[in-house]
């Protein structure tokens, strides 16, 4: 089965031009880039998306 990512502003992004796009895939959440849509994504499984967002959590 073959999904099509649906990114939006990630939550921890500032208002500044710093942001990053997240979406969320069955087992697996992309990032990427806005201002470089175009070079590409990391995709993160489950356990590894919870530890990046809980290292985010905590540096904040």
């Amino acid at each position: 089965m073959n999904f099509t990512p649906e990114f939006r502003k990630s939550s921890y992004s500032n208002q500044s031009q710093n942001c990053v796009e997240v979406a969320d895939l069955p087992g697996e959440h992309l990032v990427r880039d806005t201002q470089n849509r175009d070079l590409g994504t990391l995709g993160f499984a489950g356990p590894e998306w919870s530890a990046v967002l809980g290292a985010i959590r905590a540096d904040q």
